[in-house]
């Protein structure tokens, strides 16, 4: 059964531990990242970006296959459906659909109205019994060739929006999806600690964990933050897992690839990646 983010990462920050967030995009993924989960005892956080939805038919099938899963698996860890970098009409969609929780990012809007939005949506979520994670300061990433640093957030909107009652608050703190350049600066303490004063107990979230040091994983997460997401890492596993099996010819004598054994490298590098995120973030065991 699935579940709201809200008690695994309320433990999680009093325990200075963090939640992965996973994203999702096909079956392979689901079952890999469910699989170890159960397997570490780790509460787990299953992300599908509005694209990743669009691309398996729809927010329905998508809850529809998790809660397949959960039940065919045995998945007795807590398990969150979460909406990533939702739109306003996103996140009603998903609470439609049967998600546990949802992300609304209004960080490229005003502050007011991104204020105005989060509100409304915060009813909605509160209604539903769901958890719902907001966004201060757009995160980085790459666009046409070029990579933004990403803006570190102003704590004091950081707490308007906590204020409103969401469940957990993603400040911008330098941080940047996908690839991070060789110039980077790093991420943000000061701010992070800012934020951390201003918003109290309420567990903050890093975007963006693929490529970040694990001495600035641990601090940050010595800093407040409660939740971390991985996705690019897991792609770059499944993809050169799955390039490797072509490369090596395994055809089955001319009769061409069996889907099923070409996908199976990518789902074993997907546990092996995190597997490897769960020990760092330390929530093996803290289901």
């Amino acid at each position: 059964m699935l579940v709201s983010a809200k008690e695994m990462l309320t433990k999680a920050k009093a325990g200075k531990y963090a939640v992965g967030q996973f994203n999702i995009n096909n079956l392979e993924w689901t079952k890999a990242i469910l699989l170890t989960a159960q397997e570490l005892n780790s509460p787990v956080i299953l992300g599908v970006s509005e694209g990743a939805g669009k691309y398996m038919t729809g927010y329905k099938t998508v809850v529809g296959m998790v809660n397949g899963m959960l039940e065919e698996l045995n998945i007795t860890v807590p398990v969150a459906l979460h909406l990533d970098h939702g739109s306003y009409e996103g996140c009603l969609k998903c609470v439609e659909a049967g998600f546990s929780s949802i992300m609304f990012d209004g960080s490229h809007y005003p502050i007011d109205e991104n204020v105005e939005k989060t509100k409304e949506l915060v009813k909605i979520a509160n209604d539903k019994g769901m958890s719902i994670e907001a966004e201060v300061g757009s995160i980085g990433g790459e666009e046409d060739g070029v990579i933004g640093r990403g803006e570190c957030a102003d704590p004091n909107e950081c707490k308007a929006i906590a204020d409103l009652g969401v469940t957990m608050l993603a400040a911008g703190i330098g941080n940047i999806h996908g690839k991070y350049p060789d110039n980077w600066e790093g991420l943000s303490f000061e701010t992070l600690d800012a934020v951390q004063k201003l918003t109290g107990d309420m567990p903050l979230v890093l975007h963006g964990g693929t490529g970040i040091p694990e001495d600035m994983i641990k601090k940050a997460i010595s800093l407040g933050v409660a939740k971390i997401n991985v996705n690019t890492e897991c792609q770059l596993a499944f993809a050169d897992a799955t390039r490797k099996y072509i490369e090596e010819g395994k055809d089955q004598q001319g009769k061409g690839f069996d889907p099923r054994k070409l996908l199976a490298p990518g789902f074993e590098a997907i546990k092996a990646t995190v597997k490897e995120k769960m020990e760092l973030f330390g929530s093996v065991g803290k289901a």
